[in-house]
C-alpha cells in the first residue's frame, strides 16, 4: 500500500508542496541556464557557423535561451564581448588573435580556458607542378623578379598572392612578412573576400595556371587544392612575426617553418558573464571537435550543402554521432552549477 494516500489532507497538502519544490530543483539543476539570453556572434567566414552551431545547441540543452548568429569581425568582436554586447565567439585563434584579445581587456574582460579545436597550421601555398620546375620551396625565393614572374596574374610583372581579409588578423602578417622576407618589389598581397580569391585560385589551377596563396586549416581549400598532390606549403627563411609575438619561433615540432604559428581554437567568452554562469562557462571549458570534422563540414558546404538548414543538419548529426561524448558535457556542465 501506498502510506501517503492515507494522509490527512494537511500533510499531503504538504507532501505534495515538498515534492514540487524537489521537482523545481531537479529541473533548475538540469536547466541551470533557464531564463538567461546568450547572443553568439562570429567572423564572415561561413564555414565558422558549424562550430559555433555545436556551441550553440549545447548551451540550449543547459536551458539558455541562445539567439541567432551575429556576424562581426574578430577585432570588433572582441570588443563587442569583453564590453558585454555579445556573449561568446567560437573561432578565437590562439594566438593569432592575441592581439585583438589584450586590445579589448585581456583576461580582466574575457575568459577562454580549454582547446576548442587544436593544430590549425597557416601559411604559403604554391601548385605542385611550378614547385617541382623550378625547384621552389621557400618564399624568400620570390624575390628574384624571374621566379616571381611565373605567379602573375594581373601582368605586372608582380607574383599575384591570394591573400586574407582585412581584419582577421592574418593579413597583418602577410604585410610584415612582405617587409621581413624583402617581397615587397615582387610580391603584390592581393586582400579583399577571401572566399572570391580563393575561387579565383582555384579556377586559374584548374586551367594549369601557376597558383600562390595564403590558407589555413581546418578549411576547405585543402580538400581541393591538396597539400603534397596539388600544391606544397612554402617554407620561410626565418621566424618574424608583428607586434608581441616578435620573438616567437614559428617552427612547427617536426622542423617545418611555414612562418605562422600553429594555432588553436577556443571559446571566448565575457567574463562577467561566464563567472555568473558556471554551466556554460564548464561547457565553454570543455567542448572539444577535431580539425578533421571541421574540415569535412566545411567541404560539404563547398560542395554545395551550405544553407542555414544544411549547416544545422551537419551539425545535428555531429551530435548524433558523438551523442555519448556530448551528453558527458552537458552533465558536466550541469555539475558545475551545483
Amino acid at each position: 500500500m501506498h502510506a501517503n494516500l492515507h494522509l490527512k489532507p494537511r500533510a499531503r497538502a504538504a507532501l505534495f508542496a515538498a515534492l514540487t519544490v524537489a521537482a523545481g530543483a531537479a529541473l533548475a539543476n538540469d536547466k541551470p541556464g533557464a531564463g538567461v539570453t546568450v547572443q553568439p556572434i562570429k567572423s564572415s567566414i561561413a564555414e565558422e557557423t558549424f562550430q559555433t552551431l555545436l556551441v550553440m545547441k549545447a548551451l540550449e540543452a543547459l536551458g539558455y535561451e541562445v539567439k541567432d548568429i551575429k556576424e562581426i569581425e574578430y577585432a570588433a568582436g572582441h570588443v563587442a564581448i569583453a564590453n558585454g554586447d555579445a556573449t561568446f565567439m567560437a573561432a578565437h585563434w590562439d594566438p593569432l588573435h592575441v592581439d585583438f584579445f589584450e586590445e579589448a581587456g585581456g583576461e580582466d574582460k574575457l575568459v577562454r580556458e580549454g582547446v576548442y579545436s587544436s593544430g590549425s597550421i597557416q601559411g604559403y601555398l604554391i601548385d605542385k607542378d611550378t614547385a617541382e620546375a623550378y625547384e621552389i620551396t621557400n618564399i624568400e625565393q620570390l624575390k628574384d623578379p624571374e621566379i616571381a614572374k611565373l605567379f602573375d596574374a594581373k601582368g605586372d610583372g608582380k607574383a599575384d598572392l591570394g591573400g586574407c581579409t582585412p581584419g582577421w588578423g592574418c593579413e597583418k602578417v602577410i604585410e610584415h612578412h612582405l617587409d621581413a622576407y624583402g617581397l615587397r618589389d615582387t610580391v603584390t598581397h592581393n586582400q579583399g573576400s577571401y572566399s572570391a580569391i580563393i575561387a579565383d585560385t582555384i579556377a586559374r589551377h584548374e586551367q594549369g595556371e601557376p597558383i600562390l596563396y595564403y590558407t589555413w586549416t581546418p578549411y576547405w581549400v585543402s580538400g581541393v587544392l591538396v597539400p603534397g598532390e596539388d600544391v606544397i606549403w612554402l617554407q620561410v627563411p626565418f621566424s618574424s612575426l608583428p607586434g608581441e609575438r616578435a620573438d616567437v619561433d614559428t617552427a612547427l615540432p617536426d622542423g617545418s617553418n611555414y612562418g605562422f604559428q600553429a594555432n588553436e581554437q577556443r571559446i571566448i567568452a565575457n567574463r562577467e558573464w561566464a563567472e555568473a554562469n558556471p554551466a556554460a562557462a564548464e561547457l565553454f571549458k570543455i567542448m572539444q571537435v577535431s580539425n578533421n570534422d571541421i574540415s569535412a563540414q566545411n567541404l560539404a558546404m563547398r560542395d554545395g550543402q551550405d544553407s542555414e538548414a544544411a549547416i544545422n543538419k551537419h551539425a545535428e548529426a555531429w551530435i548524433a554521432a558523438n551523442r555519448e561524448t556530448f551528453e558527458r558535457w552537458l552533465e558536466q556542465a550541469r555539475a558545475a552549477a551545483e
